[in-house]
């Protein structure tokens, strides 16, 4: 489980590329490194992957095929970043929401507005996902737990503070990129219940 608060940012210094499959190297901050073993679950930009090796600070994960398909990380080249966050663990501040490290999609920045002290963030939404993006509900981006602000036809926004521009990815991201995105499960729980009772009772 990942709370979506990103620890910071983390180079990828190797990719070996593989048919259907990658390893990725990322040379990882140094205040994350404590404790950290093979078998470790990290967060790359929301995507929940395995340690499968460690050597210093330079430290390897393997990408499966489902993986590069469904989420921005087969579009990595080495020198790229990517938002990293430690698994939870219990007794931990939640500081954002639970986040299970699964990418539902990855999506496009349709519009990025900035101001002297805020950034909003325009994302196209498919409209097989639309009915769980609700104004003011949570959803997971690039690893991030953050608040929808608007919903419009198929796009939302989010707006973002200089501290989570500064910490993560998210300063140095423009119009046309790809990120991941995570539906809060709790919103999708509700949202597909409901609708099974209401279909339950037109049945009847």
């Amino acid at each position: 489980m990942f709370t979506g608060i990103v620890h910071g940012t983390a180079e990828v210094i190797e990719i070996v590329k593989k048919e259907q499959f990658q390893t990725h190297v990322v040379r990882m901050p140094s205040q994350l490194l404590s404790g950290l073993e093979i078998g470790a679950s990290v967060a790359h930009n929301g995507c929940c992957l395995t340690v499968t090796a460690c050597s210093g600070d330079e430290v390897a994960f393997d990408l499966m095929h489902e993986t590069l398909k469904v989420t921005n990380l087969g579009l990595l080249k080495v020198g790229d970043a990517v938002n990293v966050e430690r698994a939870a663990k219990f007794g931990d501040e939640i500081g954002g929401h639970s986040m299970s490290g699964h990418i539902n999609f990855s999506t496009e920045i349709s519009e990025v507005i900035t101001s002297p002290n805020n950034c909003t963030l325009w994302f196209q939404l498919p409209e097989a996902y639309a009915k769980y993006v609700l104004r003011k509900g949570y959803i997971g981006i690039d690893g991030c737990s953050l608040t929808i602000g608007e919903v419009k036809d198929n796009s939302f926004c989010v707006h973002l503070i200089p501290e989570t521009l500064n910490r993560t990815l998210f300063g140095r991201r423009q119009a046309g990129d790809i990120v991941n995105i995570e539906i809060d499960p709790q919103t999708q729980a509700i949202v597909d219940t409901v609708e099974r009772v209401l279909a339950a009772k037109e049945n009847a």
